[in-house]
């Protein structure tokens, strides 16, 4: 048995559940025992329904005082019971399980554990689990993994093909020196992998958290160095010669571009000019223009006779650029073609896409991670620009520039991350920060409030569409499941349908949603057919909807600050006046001060530095960077100390043996080459 075996290598496992496996991403073993829980069921006494907090999830000895209700709202089961502890009662809500009226009993007593909410003057739980009261003594005092899953696949699955592999200690061999282990204070490898998937208390599953964390930095790091390795030593290839074309545009711009923008568009001048090959990060917060800067890029590359490519991480944002790169160059007079390609365009406009491609007729390529195919023949690639960074892994990026004769890099990125830890996490790229906003942007006007504010906010959303203007509503990720996070933005969608007049259109948008329907639903909010968009994070990186005036944030206590920080960003892309309100269901005072950060700055990279230092180990399973950087486990924030002394582990490691040919890193250098080709098959090239 091989970490790269199939699963249908384990015992249970047939080409069904295999299939099932695979809608998670789980190929193989070692994705298996990779695929990491993302939080833990710690089964704590029950208490008393009056010692019950808004927000926290806890468990309650209950009675029912009548069978479960359930209705039906366009398809979805929404089933309801009251229940009691004697003194107190409460509500209790389960979603598509209609089932539980037969099964649960009143008077019979049960033990509820879920997320607690208000509704009016009542507490409400969540989907609570349920146990029979001796089943929940059992669990006192376990830590139980909670894993990402899709419909057909339980946690018990995940478990048993787990422990199965874990069988095996051969498959497990630690391939970091000992002499590292013990300077950094990291477990064995086989402790780690067992103890993150069944700890057998608190601190093991800390202890396994921080091995495998150093490992995902360190191995990311490795990658960099790598490509830096290979940059430095780089001519320029490419006979690129300062553009009169750019000139023309900035003239004919409705403004001006801003001191710093002109700054880092000077510095990338001199570098496609020069005598080697420029590898640069644009960093910027939301809203600061790169976009512009990196169309500058484009258009000189274009008019020396090269291609360029711009790889963004959403077809919709993709189709956005695409549109209004073939604006921007036909009111200037240019005639060099933009092409689009994205994985859901048909198989005869991809066969159209790739002939202009391979044959030069295309000077700009914008598409999403579909440039990195195998298809993908580039005539002569001079410039490759790959914006919001953190969306895409390294090798991603790599990828992008293997499909040149080593080309130009332009990496954009609005992510806020502190300096100290940018310098580490874009080791192979020389930095550029443009810390200016555009004189035409108002500041968004910020407000922090608990759930008692929510009547208010639906108030002002209806006269912000009533001066025509445009709003957004996020709704966070659900604990219980991936699959449920429709059902709650579909849920939310509702009750805004009630709680706004009929001749306001508000529709949803969610990351299980089908490329043709995210298209569809942001070009009809571009348009302004829909004034109210109800959304999960997906939209961190959506269009530029300059109408959007009204973000509102629902469970923002449940959202890294720079996270917040970048769905704001989303309004204030006009010259109209933009709001943004976080609506907390937690009362606390650290969350409140923690919210208040926000509203006491607009500037992101302030705002970053708050955010890694206000991070501790209460927030490792709790409030997290959504897809930051392609780590699984770890976060640049609450791991900054792990991800400096990874930085540190490369750097010793590398300059006694810069390719890891020396017998004591011969498992290293095995392992390293294990992971790219792994992240090579995962991107199905």
């Amino acid at each position: 048995m091989e970490l790269e075996d199939s699963l249908d290598c384990l015992k249970g496992i047939g080409e069904k559940t295999k299939q099932v496996f695979q809608k998670t991403g789980i190929e193989n073993l070692r994705d298996l025992i990779t695929h990491y829980p993302r939080t833990y069921e710690a089964y704590e006494p029950p208490k008393e329904i009056r010692a019950l907090s808004e927000g926290e999830v806890a468990a309650v000895a209950v009675q029912l005082t009548a069978p479960p209700a359930t209705r039906y709202i366009r398809g979805l089961s929404i089933s309801t019971a009251l229940c009691s502890d004697g003194n107190e009662v409460m509500a209790a809500t389960w979603f598509n399980m209609p089932f539980l009226k037969n099964q649960l009993r009143s008077g019979v007593p049960y033990i509820f554990r879920g997320r607690i909410k208000t509704k009016g003057n009542r507490l409400l739980m969540e989907q609570p689990a349920v146990f029979h009261v001796e089943q929940y003594k059992g669990l006192s005092g376990a830590l139980l993994p909670i894993y990402t899953l899709v419909k057909g696949l339980t946690g018990q699955m995940i478990q048993k093909a787990v422990r199965q592999v874990l069988a095996h200690k051969s498959l497990l061999t630690d391939y970091l020196p000992e002499e590292i282990r013990s300077r950094y204070q990291l477990s064995e490898y086989n402790f780690a992998i067992e103890q993150i998937h069944f700890p057998k208390d608190y601190h093991a599953m800390l202890l396994a958290r921080k091995r495998l964390v150093f490992d995902e930095f360190f191995f990311f790091i490795l990658q960099l160095r790598s490509l830096k390795s290979v940059r430095e030593k780089a001519a320029n290839h490419f006979q690129i010669k300062k553009s009169e074309k750019t000139q023309v545009l900035l003239n004919n711009l409705p403004y001006k571009l801003t001191n710093a923008q002109l700054r880092v568009w000077n510095i990338m001048e001199q570098e496609m000019t020069g005598d080697t090959v420029m590898a640069r990060l644009i960093q910027g917060d939301v809203g600061s223009g790169k976009t512009i800067v990196s169309i500058l890029a484009l258009l000189m590359a274009a008019d020396s006779g090269y291609q360029g490519a711009l790889m963004v991480p959403t077809e919709v944002l993709a189709r956005q650029h695409y549109t209004s790169l073939q604006e921007l160059f036909a009111k200037n007079g240019f005639s060099f073609e933009v092409v689009l390609l994205t994985g859901s365009m048909t198989a005869k406009q991809k066969r159209e896409a790739y002939a202009k491609i391979a044959s030069g007729e295309a000077s700009v390529v914008v598409g999403t991670h579909a440039l990195i195919q195998e298809k993908v023949i580039y005539q002569n690639l001079a410039l490759v620009i790959t914006d919001e960074q953190h969306r895409f892994g390294v090798r991603q990026r790599e990828l992008l520039s293997m499909k040149g004769e080593m080309p130009h890099t332009i990496v954009m990125s609005a992510t806020p991350i502190p300096r100290t830890l940018a310098v580490i996490l874009y080791g192979d790229l020389d930095i550029s920060v443009i810390d200016e906003m555009p004189a035409n942007r108002l500041p968004i006007k910020n407000c922090v409030v608990n759930t008692g504010y929510r009547k208010k906010a639906y108030e002002f959303i209806k006269n912000q569409v009533a001066q025509g203007h445009q709003a957004y509503v996020i709704c966070p990720m659900v604990d219980e499941s991936e699959a449920i996070e429709a059902e709650d933005v579909i849920n939310y969608t509702e009750v805004l349908r009630r709680e706004l007049p009929d001749g306001i259109c508000v529709e949803y948008l969610h990351g299980k949603m089908k490329p043709s329907q995210k298209n569809e639903i942001m070009g009809r909010f571009l348009a302004n057919e829909i004034q109210v968009l109800v959304s999960t994070t997906v939209v961190e990186v959506g269009v530029n909807v300059p109408n959007a005036t009204v973000m509102m944030i629902e469970n923002a206590e449940r959202f890294g600050l720079a996270q917040l920080h970048q769905l704001r960003g989303r309004v204030g892309r006009g010259c109209d006046q933009s709001y943004c309100i976080f609506l907390h269901a937690i009362e606390g005072k650290a969350i409140r001060e923690r919210l208040d950060i926000l509203c006491k700055s607009n500037d992101g990279f302030e705002i970053a530095n708050r955010d890694m230092q206000l991070r501790g180990p209460g927030d490792l399973f709790g409030v997290r960077q959504s897809g930051m950087l392609d780590f699984t486990l770890a976060d640049i924030y609450t791991d900054a100390e792990a991800l400096q002394q990874a930085n540190e582990a490369a750097g010793i490691i590398l300059s006694e043996d810069p390719e890891l040919k020396e017998p004591g890193h011969q498992r290293l250098r095995t392992h390293f080459d294990l992971l790219i080709r792994h992240q090579s098959d995962h991107l199905n090239l």
